[in-house]
């Protein structure tokens, strides 16, 4: 088998400003999402780019527009509290956009419904926090449509209606979506959208806050860079098929989608799961079999990453690539590119029982939460490794392991902690527990994973952000803050990066390739 080429699995989505070039898809998509109302004409969405290009924003997936979104920015409180859609936009145009506004209007958001499931409105919302968080911005505020009420209108009053979608009586499109992305209901507005039949012409007026506003300048200070983890402590069980893999796996990432993570982290090798059915005895031709299902695995994380909106460390799994087997861990984003990392250090287990060759590039991936390094179970316990990937930027460094014993965990996780406070930046161990009875070499697994911190007045006391209880399955999640971090290796009670003898000492790698 030849080595892969991961840009047939890539189908890349992106949040991005929409363009001039973008204005015919949009409006092609909006006829599609409300085919009796009257869409937009170019020369409004023209106007919107030349008014406020920057809160404009559209979702491209493998090329294709499959939804947007359009704002502008007012000082609410210039307006009438019974205005309509015509009044807060000026007929569409949003010619009375004040770029000195301290409110954003949201006036449209349309997601293609052959892409519902992917969480395209919430990128979408997301995309519009972050830029009023940017500039500054004391709210966001929507008139909402209520698309269910025509349903309810004999028998509900307006109020009465978002009362009951509001404790979860009723199921509203866009008010549910609206509520469980954290807007409040201001009031119903009558009248709001002449043409909205199925809303009755109400809409309801709901504002997000930004807890970060400054009220006296318009200028944006960081104040924190949260970022959230969520460790699988996955169970080596016997399974019969790969979908059914594939439903545990999807499971673990619902779960860590719902804890609102950035990163779902799997343990390496856990894909040797699949053993359990092949049938195959051998050891080394187990693990050729074990890379016949390469492909299904990156397209089920690719589609995984992309659908929950969370980052993946896929673990790590066996790959033929020139008749050669590599152990590689692989980083799925949620705009559905796909990075991998090969293990740099091969165990002697590994050599013996399933001929597995070494890679040789240190790798440094940029993601949406900064920059990330992967180094599988035993690279974390050559410090050089870790030092080159905080060199290049690493603020996390993820550790997927499988160790049989104690002791063998033990050295994952002191490494790990060790490199945290060396290098001052954050590491994550996910680790498998559990037995695979039927699979050769599978012996007995032990974990405990966790998320470890340098060790300093701003982290947790202990180093230890969480951990799971050992030999469970389960999983640990924790916030790591990308701001402390960097204040915290300026200012911090020893500064590791900055107090390093680099006229006694240098880390230097001897090929080139190395310093990717």
């Amino acid at each position: 088998m030849s080595k892969l080429d991961l840009s047939q699995f890539e189908k890349k989505l992106v949040v991005r400003n929409i363009e001039e070039k973008d204005i015919d898809q949009i409006i092609a998509l909006q006829l599609i999402c409300f085919p009796n109302m009257e869409p937009w004409k170019r020369e409004h969405l023209v106007s919107h780019l030349n008014h406020f290009p920057e809160g404009q924003f559209c979702v491209e997936y493998d090329g294709q527009i499959i939804g947007s979104c359009s704002s502008l920015l007012l000082n609410f409180d210039e307006y009438d509290d019974k205005h309509t859609w015509d009044d807060i936009t000026d007929g569409g145009y949003i010619t009375n956009h004040n770029p000195e506004g301290y409110n954003m209007y949201g006036i449209e958001v349309m997601v293609d419904p052959n892409f519902q499931g992917m969480k395209i409105g919430k990128r979408l919302y997301e995309a519009r926090k972050e830029l009023a968080r940017e500039l500054n911005l004391k709210s966001i505020i929507i008139g909402g449509r209520i698309p269910n009420y025509h349903k309810y209108e004999d028998t509900l009053t307006p109020r009465e209606y978002v009362e009951e979608v509001s404790n979860k009586n009723i199921f509203d499109p866009v008010l549910t979506f609206q509520i469980m992305n954290g807007f409040s209901v201001m009031r119903i507005n009558p009248g709001y959208l002449p043409d909205d039949r199925q809303s009755a012409k109400y809409a309801t007026l709901m504002e997000w806050n930004n807890i970060e506003y400054l009220p006296k300048t318009k200028r944006h200070y960081k104040t924190a860079f949260p970022v959230r983890i969520t460790v699988i402590q996955y169970m080596m069980k016997d399974i019969e098929s790969f979908e059914e893999f594939a439903r545990q796996v999807e499971y673990y990432v619902d779960v860590a989608y719902d804890f609102g993570s950035d990163f779902a982290v799997f343990p390496e090798i856990f894909t040797t799961q699949l053993m359990s059915f092949l049938e195959e005895k051998v050891p080394s031709k187990a693990v050729r079999k074990l890379s016949e299902y390469t492909e299904d695995y990156i397209e089920l994380f690719t589609k995984l990453a992309v659908k929950y909106n969370v980052n993946i460390v896929g673990g790590s799994h066996f790959v033929e690539e020139d008749d050669h087997i590599y152990n590689i861990a692989y980083l799925f984003r949620r705009d559905g590119t796909i990075e991998k990392q090969y293990k740099l250090h091969v165990t002697p287990n590994e050599k013996m029982w399933w001929g597995i060759n070494a890679g040789d590039k240190v790798k440094v991936f940029d993601t949406d939460c900064g920059k990330i390094a992967i180094q599988i179970c035993y690279d974390i316990q050559f410090p050089e490794l870790a030092r080159h990937a905080a060199d290049q930027g690493a603020n996390i460094i993820f550790v997927p392991f499988c160790t049989d014993d104690r002791q063998g965990y033990l050295r994952v996780r002191y490494c790990a902690q060790a490199r945290a406070i060396e290098n001052q930046v954050y590491t994550v161990i996910a680790g498998t527990v559990g037995n695979l009875t039927q699979v050769e070499n599978m012996d007995i697994q032990y974990a405990q994973s966790g998320i470890f911190t340098p060790s300093d007045f701003e982290f947790a006391r202990d180093g230890i952000v969480g951990e799971c209880h050992p030999n469970i399955e389960t999983v640990v999640v924790g916030d790591v803050d990308l701001e402390i971090l960097r204040r915290q290796r300026k200012t911090g009670t020893v500064r590791q990066q900055q107090d390093r003898r680099k006229d006694l000492f240098e880390l230097r790698y001897k090929k080139a390739g190395m310093n990717e």
